[in-house]
C-alpha cells in the first residue's frame, strides 16, 4: 500500500520541504508553500501555471486582468524556482511524481472578472479559463518529464470547490445571491480538458460518478476525506476500484495539527476498508495521505505524520493480503 500527500506545506524553506515531499513518502510529490504570500498558493499556483491569462491580486482576492500584474508573475517565478529545487534534489527520481494544480471550476468560484463578479458567472471566461490551464498543464508535464527523465507526472487537479459549483451554492461576488448550477455534462468537459489524473476534492459531496464514470471527467483516480465518505460514497467508488481506478483515502485528520499515532490510524483505516472486501484490490488501488494540505501545522509535526502513514500502510497491507 502507498502513501503520498495531498500538496501544501508549512512555512517558507522549500529546499528541506521538497526534500521532505521526495524521501517521507513512496509517491513523492512537488509541495505548494502558501506562507510565502498570495501568489504561492493554490489559485495563484494555478493562475501561475495558465497560458495567456492576465491576472493580480486586488483587494485581497485574485481578478483576471488584460495584463501579467505583479503577483501573477511572483507567482510564475516562484514555480520556476520550485521547479529548480526539485530538479537539483530529484535527480536520479524514477517513477511517479504527484503535482497539484487548482482545477477550472474551483478557479472560476475564486477569481474575479476585472470588473467584478466571479469567472464562473461568465459561459465564456470560465470555458477561457480551462482552456488556458490545459495548455500550462501540458507544458507543466514536459518541463518536468525533460527536466527528470525517470518520472511519470501524476497530475492532482484540485476541485474543492466543485460540489457547490454542480449544487448551485456558490455565492456571488456579493455574498446575497447563488451562482446557478453548472450541468454535468459541461463540468465533465472542461474538467477532461485540463487532462488530469486524480482529483482532490475535501469538500462533501463529490460527484463521483462524474470523476471517474463512463463518460465523465476521465480521472484515473479520487482523492477524498476519509471524513467525507458516506456509506452510500463508498458504494459509489468500491466499484470503480475493482475496475483499476485509485482512491487516494485521507486517512490522516489535519485538524487538529498534531501528527496521529500509528495504532490509532491503523484502526482508522481498516474500520472502512475490512467491511468492502476487497482484499488485495484494496491494498493494490488505496494510496494513504493526510485529508488535506498542511500548510496550518507546526513544521515539527509534519515528519511524524508521514512515518505514522508508512506504518499504517505496511500494517494494513498485512492485513488486507493475509
Amino acid at each position: 500500500m502507498r502513501t503520498s500527500a495531498i500538496g501544501s506545506l508549512p512555512g517558507v524553506d522549500v529546499g528541506a520541504g521538497v526534500r521532505l515531499a521526495l524521501e517521507s513518502v513512496s509517491v513523492p510529490w512537488l509541495p505548494e508553500f502558501p506562507a510565502r504570500g498570495p501568489w504561492a498558493g493554490m489559485i495563484g499556483r494555478g493562475l501561475g501555471i495558465a497560458v495567456g491569462l492576465g491576472a493580480d491580486v486586488v483587494a485581497g482576492a485574485w481578478h483576471l486582468t488584460a495584463a501579467p500584474g505583479l503577483d501573477l508573475r511572483r507567482a510564475r517565478a516562484a514555480l520556476r524556482d520550485d521547479l529548480d529545487l526539485l530538479e537539483e534534489n530529484a535527480q536520479g527520481l524514477t517513477g511517479p511524481l504527484k503535482v497539484a494544480v487548482a482545477g477550472p471550476w474551483t478557479l472560476a468560484a475564486s477569481v474575479l472578472l476585472p470588473h467584478g463578479g466571479r469567472v464562473l458567472g461568465d459561459r465564456v471566461a470560465r470555458r477561457d479559463v480551462a482552456q488556458a490551464l490545459a495548455a500550462g498543464v501540458a507544458d507543466l508535464r514536459a518541463d518536468i518529464e525533460r527536466r527528470l527523465p525517470g518520472v511519470a507526472v501524476v497530475l492532482q487537479v484540485d476541485e474543492p470547490s466543485l460540489p457547490a459549483v454542480l449544487a448551485g451554492a456558490v455565492p456571488t461576488e456579493g455574498g446575497y445571491f447563488r451562482h446557478r448550477s453548472v450541468e454535468r455534462s459541461e463540468a465533465a468537459e472542461l474538467l477532461r480538458e485540463v487532462g488530469g489524473d486524480v482529483l482532490h476534492c475535501c469538500a462533501p459531496g463529490l460527484d463521483v460518478e462524474l470523476v471517474l464514470g463512463a463518460g465523465g471527467a476521465g480521472f484515473s483516480g479520487v482523492a477524498l476525506d476519509q471524513n467525507h465518505l458516506t456509506p452510500a460514497t463508498w458504494d459509489a467508488v468500491a466499484p470503480h476500484l475493482e475496475a483499476g481506478h485509485d482512491l487516494w483515502l485521507g486517512c490522516a485528520p489535519t485538524h487538529p495539527p498534531v501528527a496521529p499515532a500509528a495504532d490509532a490510524l491503523t484502526r482508522r483505516v481498516l474500520q472502512v476498508l475490512r467491511p468492502l472486501e476487497l482484499g488485495p484490490v484494496a491494498a493494490e488501488r488505496i494510496v494513504l495521505t493526510p485529508s488535506c494540505g498542511l500548510a496550518g501545522w507546526p513544521p515539527s509535526e509534519v515528519p511524524a505524520l508521514f512515518s505514522a502513514l508508512a506504518v499504517t500502510a505496511g500494517r494494513v497491507d498485512d492485513e488486507l493480503r493475509g
